[in-house]
C-alpha cells in the first residue's frame, strides 16, 4: 500500500525552514463541517487548544493577523487597542485570498504572502501545545505556542 504523501503548504515550509518542531493532523472534510470547533472535534483536541486565524483591517489598507481559541469571539476593541488603531473590522472574505495567499477554514498565522502584524491571544501561553491551521482546509498544525509566536512574529495579548 502506498503511503500518503501530505501536501506541504507554505506554514508548513515555512517551520521547517526555521527548524521549529511541529506536527500535523489531518481530518476529514467531506462532511463540510469546517469551522474551528468542529475541527477541534474531529481531530479529538479540547476547543481550549485549537486557535483559528482571523485578519482585520483598520480600512487604511493596514491589515492584522489575531490567532484565538475557535470557541471565542474576537473582541475588536481589545484587539484594536492591541494594534494602536482607533477602530477595526473583519477582512471581508473576498479579500482573504489576494491578502494573504489563504482561504476562509485554512488560514494559517503562518507563512502569508506579507508578514503582518500578528497577535496570539494571551490564554495560549499557559497551554503547552495549541493547533492552528497548516494553511489548507483538513490540515493543521500542533507545536508550542512559543514557537507559534517565533513562526509568525506574533505577540501575545488579551483578545476575547
Amino acid at each position: 500500500m502506498a503511503k500518503h504523501k501530505v501536501q506541504k503548504t507554505n506554514a508548513v515550509r515555512l517551520l521547517d525552514g526555521q527548524k521549529i518542531p511541529y506536527t500535523l493532523t489531518e481530518y476529514e472534510v467531506e462532511d463540510g463541517k469546517i469551522d474551528g470547533v468542529a475541527v477541534a472535534h474531529k481531530i479529538g483536541q479540547a476547543e481550549e487548544s485549537v486557535y483559528k486565524t482571523l485578519v482585520a483591517t483598520s480600512g487604511k489598507g493596514n491589515l492584522y493577523v489575531f490567532v484565538i481559541p475557535v470557541a471565542s469571539e474576537l473582541n475588536l476593541k481589545k484587539a484594536a487597542k492591541a494594534v494602536g488603531e482607533k477602530k477595526i473590522e473583519m477582512l471581508p472574505v473576498k479579500e482573504l485570498l489576494p491578502n494573504t495567499g489563504y482561504i476562509r477554514g485554512g488560514c494559517s498565522p503562518i507563512g502569508m504572502k506579507k508578514q503582518y502584524p500578528t497577535w496570539i491571544d494571551d490564554a495560549a501561553e499557559k497551554l503547552d501545545e495549541i493547533f492552528v491551521s497548516a494553511g489548507k482546509i483538513g490540515m493543521q498544525i500542533c507545536l508550542s505556542p512559543e514557537s507559534l509566536a517565533k513562526a509568525a512574529h506574533a505577540k501575545f495579548t488579551s483578545l476575547v
